[in-house]
């Protein structure tokens, strides 16, 4: 009943959405659909840069065409501005120049908080947007506001906008009287183009007034266009344009210092280290950039956010490392490539245990004792990394990525002779990435993709070829997108004489889509065989499946009623195996979220529906087919509110909820979560926020663990079981989760900042009961089961970085880390939130402190001038 009121109210919101709409958007329907007219802004070459001061004093910016009248994109799409922007555009032989005046109605309108580099926060902004090679898919951005915080991206198809992405710029802000200015200097070594004589570029430029929540671009943006590249203006007047020498070389020095108390003879419980290494940039043409990393440093990321992981799949971390997110749009084309591969935890890490030598008695009846771990390295340290990738100007990107990691090995020691030796657990690894990209009309491309890692010894090799395509109609009204993957494997398994058995795999996926209006929909189809395993250097939960779904969106950008917006969407999926060819799941989805005109308050709710679903992946057993856990038809309900972030005090909340069908006599089967994120603005300089998580699934049905032969009660079930490959252990559990996520941040200056961050997160599972997984999915109870398999999981991080960008392009950073985590079992193992907290800050932690300089060096600014 829940479910069907729900439905019928959300059928009714948007049928009055529609009837709000109607008589007003009905005869423009397809003119909205269409790009806007490109307008033209003339730039005016200069033989004497200006000063960039952020006053726009010189008689050059005087007498340059100006850019004005933008449209508003949000929240009401179309109209022009009520206070103008002025934009001016200069150049000369070394960079390109953009002056800004933004009006306004008085100094107080104008919002100005300070934040970290490529973080705008609460205030405004001014950006401009070049697409030089004018193929309406790939551009940059350079954005500052009115504090003078720079925030840099690339666009493309693959990543949209991508943040990630740094280039080495100027600017400066300045107010003056009710107007901010700001100017921007961009070296031509920060971007791409083409030596052709003449040129024209794609160009737009945003403004974003915080206080009314209004953005504005020059050439207008539609939001019922698919894109936003080809979107854009065009910026002429660009002539006798040379691509400079590219060549850039950023050394570091870096010094840690760790402590971890493990008070254990012959083991220091403090540490330094030293390193030293660069990052090179050199501009091989006008097109190509070759980016190498010399013996890298990676120490002061972010810490992951570790969790408790119940499933059968990896946990997916983010990347946190500027070389491997920064420029990756190439690389990235396909999900292929999953950067983390990349100097991840060695093949053998987890085996070393498996190869001691334990210890024996003589005969002489005294105890020999056996080896011990002392030290098994938990990531793969990198020699280099390079990347060259770039687009000509005929619309072909080239990318080629390549990294090489040294051999890894664990020491061990003897217990008695105190004799140590090597256990190797990755061998010397070379990871290629190959990338051809072909841009066409109509924003659509065509690509081929390549993945390799390459290692010494006698373990395997991988490989993976995929080519992917989109073609877009001429109106830019349909599209049809579409891929085949091609997996390749050969070798014997890491530290065995088994041979990979995944040698060939494929996949493929083919979606239509009406892609632009108010209306938009699509279907698609994709099939990824048992033996597709692009893992190596990519990232797949689950192959050896069949998929099919559609889905339909009705969107209206225009206010209306009560709310700025209103986004809505419905869709549903099948899937089975590949092999055998059985029924995995299906479901059903609706949702649709809102912003209201008034408070700026932003909701949205996601419904869900699904009838039995078989999971072949839980029980762990292959192949896939013989055995899965039942899971009955369920309904899902989440969704979030977020107030408004231009408000001192601002909140966001996120809820869920889940509950199935009786399942025979295993009824009461829910989840539910909730989470709370204060956040508080103190002034302009300093700010905090706070989240706090709270998650229980109640009589969750899943693997409950491996039986243990070596313990004698598993050793029983084990045997009756079937052995390994037999019936599965399945249990009964509540798992209840708590995160505390603490952040502070004082920014200095637009250049000077100092962040912490603190977080706690336990997880603990109390099984209640265990069960025989048989094939087919039938469960029988074990109630003489009685092993405690209860577990609890803790991880604590703090992580304080001070950063002070000195100099464009150089940086000093003083960062402390702090990290613990604890994994009880059994009766060790306890629900109670404050004896977790209590026990993570008596756990062992590891401190580093590190220092790291980076100092940009350009060849341009270093030759020697002549004349």
């Amino acid at each position: 009943m829940r479910c069907f009121l729900l439905l019928c109210w959300f059928s009714l919101f948007i049928g009055v959405a529609r009837a709000q709409q109607a008589p007003a958007a009905a005869p423009a329907a397809t003119d909205a659909a269409r790009p806007a007219p490109k307008r033209q802004l003339q730039a005016t070459r200069i033989s004497t840069p200006p000063k960039l001061d952020g006053l726009l004093d010189e008689a050059v910016w005087q007498s340059a065409p100006i850019a004005t009248n933008f449209y508003e994109l949000e929240p009401t799409p179309g109209p022009i501005e009520t206070h103008p922007t002025e934009v001016r555009v200069l150049y000369d032989d070394a960079a390109i120049y953009v002056g800004a005046i933004m009006h306004d109605v008085s100094q107080d309108s104008i919002l100005r908080e300070l934040s970290n580099r490529d973080n705008i926060g609460n205030s405004d902004w001014f950006g401009v947007f070049f697409d030089t090679y004018k193929d309406h898919l790939n551009g940059y951005e350079f954005i500052v506001s009115s504090g003078g915080v720079q925030l840099d991206a690339r666009q493309s198809p693959t990543n949209g906008e991508d943040g990630s992405w740094n280039a080495v710029w100027d600017s400066r802000t300045a107010l003056r009287g009710n107007d901010w200015i700001a100017e921007i200097r961009i070296p031509y070594s920060a971007i791409r183009f083409s030596k052709a004589t003449e040129q024209v570029w794609g160009l737009n430029f945003g403004r974003q007034r915080r206080s009314s929540r209004q953005k504005f671009f020059w050439n207008e943006v539609k939001p019922q266009v698919d894109g936003f590249v080809n979107q854009w203006g065009e910026l002429t007047g660009l002539r006798d344009l040379k691509p400079p020498l590219r060549l850039s070389l950023t050394p570091y020095v870096s010094a840690y210092v760790n402590h971890y108390p493990y008070n254990e003879q012959g083991k220091q419980n403090t540490t330094t280290t030293f390193n030293g290494g660069a990052d090179v940039k050199w501009g091989i043409n006008e097109s190509f950039t070759l980016d190498a990393t010399l013996v890298p440093d990676f120490g002061q990321v972010q810490s992951d956010n570790q969790v408790l992981n119940l499933s059968p799949f990896e946990v997916q971390y983010n990347e946190n490392r500027g070389f491997f997110t920064e420029g990756t749009e190439l690389f990235n084309k396909g999900g292929l490539f999953y950067s983390r591969r990349v100097g991840a935890q060695p093949l053998g890490f987890g085996n070393v245990g498996g190869q001691l030598r334990t210890g024996t008695t003589g005969r002489d009846g005294k105890r020999q004792g056996g080896e011990f771990i002392v030290q098994n390295p938990g990531i793969t340290r990198l020699l280099n990394a390079t990347k060259v990738s770039g687009r000509t100007s005929k619309g072909l990107g080239v990318g080629i990525f390549n990294a090489v990691s040294n051999d890894v090995y664990a020491t061990v020691q003897d217990s008695t002779t105190g004799q140590r030796r090597d256990i190797l657990t990755q061998p010397l690894s070379n990871y290629n990435i190959v990338v051809l990209d072909q841009s066409l009309k109509n924003n659509s491309y065509v690509s081929l993709i390549n993945t390799n890692v390459t290692r010494a010894g006698s373990t395997y090799d991988a490989n993976v070829t995929g080519g992917l395509f989109r073609f877009a109609t001429k109106a830019n009204t349909y599209a049809l997108d579409g891929r085949v993957m091609y997996s390749r494997r050969r070798g014997n398994a890491f530290g065995t004489t088994d041979e990979i058995d995944d040698q060939n795999g494929y996949k493929y996926y083919l979606a239509f889509n009406k892609i632009s209006g108010n209306f938009t929909w699509g279907l698609d189809h994709g099939i990824e065989s048992h033996s597709y395993n692009p893992n190596d250097l990519g990232l797949l939960f689950a192959n050896n499946n069949i998929s099919q779904s559609l889905y339909a969106n009705y969107n209206i950008y225009k206010p209306f009623w009560k709310v700025n917006k209103l986004s809505t969407y419905a869709s549903a999926s099948y899937s089975r195996l590949e092999q055998p060819n059985l029924y995995q799941d299906m479901g059903l989805y609706l949702g649709g979220n809102t912003t209201f005109t008034k408070n700026f308050l932003t909701t949205g709710i996601n419904l869900d529906a699904n009838p039995l679903t078989r999971d072949y992946f839980d029980p762990r057993r292959a192949p896939l087919g013989k055995y899965y856990v039942r899971k009955p038809a369920t309904f899902g309900l989440n969704g979030f509110f977020s107030s408004d972030y231009r408000k001192k005090f601002a909140w966001d909340i996120n809820y869920s909820t889940r509950h199935f069908a009786a399942d025979g006599d295993r009824t009461g089967r829910s989840s539910y979560s909730l989470t709370l994120g204060p956040r508080y603005r103190v002034s302009n300089q300093l700010s905090f926020v706070y989240s706090i998580g709270y998650a229980i699934a109640r009589n969750q049905i899943g693997y409950a663990g491996g039986l243990d032969s070596s313990l004698p009660y598993d050793n029983d079930f084990l045997t009756r079981f079937g052995g390994s490959d037999g019936d599965v252990l399945l249990g009964r559990r509540h798992v209840t989760t708590f995160t505390n996520t603490a952040t502070g941040t004082y920014t200095f200056t637009n250049r000077m900042s100092f962040n912490i961050r603190l977080r706690h997160y336990v997880s603990n599972v109390h099984y209640r009961d265990f069960s025989r997984l048989h094939p087919d999915g039938l469960e029988t109870p074990e109630p003489a089961y009685t092993r405690n398999r209860d577990n609890t999981f803790n991880a604590f991080n703090i992580d304080a970085v001070y950063s002070w960008w000195f100099a464009p392009g150089s940086q000093v950073s003083i960062v402390w880390k702090n990290a613990g985590a604890s994994f009880f079992e059994a009766n060790a193992a306890t629900p109670l939130y404050f004896d977790n907290l209590s026990n993570t800050i008596n756990t062992p932690h590891n401190n580093s402190v590190s220092i790291k300089v980076l100092y940009y060096l350009d060849y341009l600014a270093l030759r020697p001038r002549r004349g």
